[in-house]
């Protein structure tokens, strides 16, 4: 039976590289990006419509894998977010 320190992991750094950058991967992360976005844009407070606009994905370099996230580009953005949590609210209706 191993015993604690007695276990060495090798990881295949190869993988990371190619597997999560596989246009597969990166489309499943773009469907669950669009849905929070669907889903932020449906129920955000609309005034102007600036907010609601300016809900957008945007696409990160990292280093294994290309993120993606939902953001809002609008000047009002953190103000909004700090009174209803639209965004946050958005990204947890989506996991279920």
């Amino acid at each position: 039976m191993a015993r604690n320190g007695d276990t060495r992991i090798e990881w295949d750094e190869n993988f990371f590289q190619t597997a999560m950058r596989d246009p597969r991967v990166e489309r499943l992360q773009d469907n669950a990006g669009e849905t929070v976005q669907a889903k932020a844009r449906a129920s955000a407070p609309v005034d102007s419509g600036d907010y609601r606009d300016g809900i957008v994905i945007e696409h990160v370099d990292a280093e294994y894998r290309r993120v993606t996230r939902v953001v809002g580009t609008d000047e009002k953005t953190l103000l909004i977010e700090a009174k209803t949590g639209n965004l946050a609210r958005a990204l947890k209706a989506a996991k279920k």
